[in-house]
This record gives structure tokens, sequence and C-alpha cells, in this order.
């Protein structure tokens, strides 16, 4: 049992922490001997690229999002807006056919997004694609920011950033959440920096339109599988916090961790589809970086949480020990505050951090549950919109 605890704390710290702080080491060091990656050439002719938007029942914030795309920062006559909005029965497409300045395909039949994207492919006559959300919104240089980082030819993909509007006042899922994307972000400039981000968020990301993979049309995290069959083909998939698609935070906890299952279901089913990548000897740093900013997250992590709880309070009987006693008094206030914070999930609590111990719980439930939905099969490939904060 005592192996049992250190193991699974072992685990739980190197996956939150622990591999965080050994890419901070090994970057300043790396720096420090003066290896560090070359600056990026200067873009003296911008090629001409195509933003590609899926959207499924999105009327209410759509002329929004086209305002949104016609004041971007780059040459109206080398930038290509193409919408895609298979199945949407509530005016989308109507209102998508009535806009000027873009192209939009539609059929009645719902196949979901990738089904969508597949078939909008064909269409693209650029050498670059820029995939975002309808219901997304980018900051005006985000495509200039992410374009320029393909002049270092060893770059076949960049991830943008995803932010959370997060306002004072917000629920927990709101508090939680952002502060979640904050500390995401800092770990994809580390990956980056040293060699490549392990899967880029749907929000916001471009690649070379040749190295576009035709992902299985079950697939439900595509831009995760997508992004990192690029950097499995030997290309590189950056990052630039610059380039940022916000959007608003999800309405309450339970539209949180419905979304939350969604995306762990789909990491099971990426990480059996990617089992490659685990080979350190053929990707080097790469698997490193999968499985530990990745695969630890989704499997031995929410796995040891509980183990090191029943682990601390077996040996706090076996043995009088204050570092146990201590220990698992530390875990039981953890446990204890994320309760509060869930009794109080719908006040306004401004307490910087409150509700991060609720919200690592229900990120770590959302595992179990997501890999339930895996092994039954019964993630639909269709996406559920979670309702935001605006909508309540």
């Amino acid at each position: 049992m005592t192996i049992v605890f250190f193991t699974s704390l072992w685990i739980v710290i190197y996956t939150y922490l622990g591999y965080g702080v050994i890419v901070w080491i090994w970057l300043k060091l790396r720096n420090a001997v003066g290896s560090s990656r070359p600056e990026r050439p200067e873009v003296k002719d911008w090629p001409r690229v195509t933003l590609l938007i899926a959207a499924y029942n999105e009327v209410d914030i759509l002329a929004e999002k086209l305002a949104n795309c016609f004041d971007l920062d780059y040459p109206k006559d080398r930038l290509k807006f193409l919408f895609v909005s298979d199945g949407s029965s509530d005016g989308t497409p109507a209102l998508l056919d009535e806009a000027e300045g873009i192209q939009h395909l539609h059929i009645s039949a719902r196949n979901g997004k990738i089904a969508a994207v597949k078939r909008a492919i064909p269409y693209v006559d650029t050498p670059f694609i820029v995939f975002t959300d309808a219901n997304t919104f980018l900051n005006r240089e985000s495509i200039k920011r992410l374009i320029r980082h393909f002049e270092d030819e060893t770059v076949g993909a960049v991830a943008g950033e995803k932010r959370v509007r997060a306002k004072k006042g917000d629920q927990a899922s709101a508090a939680g959440e952002g502060l979640y994307w904050k500390y995401e972000s800092l770990l994809k400039k580390q990956d980056a920096e040293l060699y490549s981000v392990v899967g880029a968020a749907g929000e916001l990301y471009a690649i070379r339109t040749p190295l576009f993979q035709a992902i299985p049309g079950d697939a439900i995290l595509d831009d995760f599988e997508q992004t990192l069959q690029i950097a499995a083909a030997g290309y590189r998939v950056t990052y630039d916090p610059d380039a940022y698609a916000e959007e608003e935070a999800s309405a309450n906890l339970a539209e949180e961790l419905k979304r939350k299952i969604r995306i762990c279901a789909g990491g099971f089913q990426a990480m059996s589809r990617l089992l490659p990548l685990l080979n350190p000897f053929k990707y080097g740093v790469l698997s490193f970086q999968y499985i530990s900013h990745r695969v630890l997250r989704w499997t031995l992590a929410p796995l040891s949480i509980p183990l090191l709880f029943l682990a601390n309070l077996y040996l706090l009987m076996q043995e009088n020990s204050f570092f146990y006693l201590l220990f698992f008094l530390l875990q039981i206030g953890f446990y204890v505050q994320a309760g509060v914070a869930y009794l109080l999930r719908n006040r306004k609590v401004n307490i910087k951090g409150f509700f991060v111990p609720l919200y690592f719980c229900i990120m770590n439930y959302a595992v179990f549950a997501g890999f339930s939905r895996f092994i039954r099969k019964t993630q639909s490939v269709n996406w559920e919109k979670a309702k935001r904060a605006s909508q309540v």
C-alpha cells in the first residue's frame, strides 16, 4: 500500500505540475547554451488563406460572427470565407445565403462536423486553411499571427489560443474553466518551444492544406487527431497565444460537465487510434510530450486520485505518522472545499481560486464518464451544443 500511495502521488504531481516544471527547466538549460529556436523570418507576401467555419444552428450569433470575420486584419483579396452548415434548421442557411463575401455550403442532412468539413475541403483552393467555430470570435491580427509561422518549412500546423470570457461574478464553471485554459495556454507555449504542441483546440488552428488528412467520420476530437497526425508525419505543430478565439464560459457546471465528458470520450477514441505515438524510439520528444501532457491526464492520473486517497487512509490507520495524517487532512480539506463550492456553484463568490478544487474534481469525474461512453460506444459524433453564460 505504501508503493500504491507514493506511485499515485508521483503520477498526480507529475501530470498536473511536474511535467510543466520539467519542461520549463529544460527550456532554461537549452536557452542557456544558446540552442533556442531561431527567430521567424518576416512575411514578405501574405499567401491566400481559407477561413473554414462549421456552423450548426447558430442564427442568434451569426451576424456578430460575420462582422468579426470581415473585420480581420488580412489582405481582403487573399482571405476566403467558407461556411458549412449541414443540418441547420433554425434559419442559419438562409442567413448565410444572403450574406455577401462568403461561400456557403449546406445540405439538410446532419452528419456531424467532420463530414461537413470533409465535404468542404474540395472547395478549398488556397495553400492554407484556418479552422474556427461559429460561436467564437477572433482577434483582428489572428490570421496574420497564425500564417507567419508557416515561413518555417518545418511547421505543418499552428494552434491559436482559446480564451474564455469569464466575467466577475460568473458561476463556478466560468471561474474554473477560465483558469484551466490559462494553465493550458502556458503548457502549450512551453510545448511549442520545446518541440511541438500535442493537439490543437478546434476553436482556432491553421494547417497547410496538402497536409489535411481524412479523419474517420466517427471521430469526436477531429481537431486533436488532425494536428497530431500532422505531428506524427514529421511536422511541428507550433502555437501563438496572440492569435486567439474568445467564447463565453459554459452556462453552469452541468453544461460544462456535458462538454468535458464528450471531450474525454473523444480522448480515449483518439488514443486508441494514435497508439504509434507511444513509441519514443520512433517519435522521441513528441512521444514524451504526448504521454506527459495528454495520455496521463486521460488515464493514470484520474485513476491515481482515488487510489491516493484510499492508500493514504489505509496507511494512516496502520501507522502513527504525522506525514500521512497531514497529507490526509490536506486531501480532506481539498474535497470539503470542492463540496462547499458545489453548494455555492450558483452564487457570486469573488474569492480567486475558490472554485478550482470543484473544477478539478469535475474534470476528473468526466474522464471516468467519458471512458464509459467510449467503451459502450454511446458518444454521438454530432455535437450537442453546451449552453453559454449569455443564454441563461
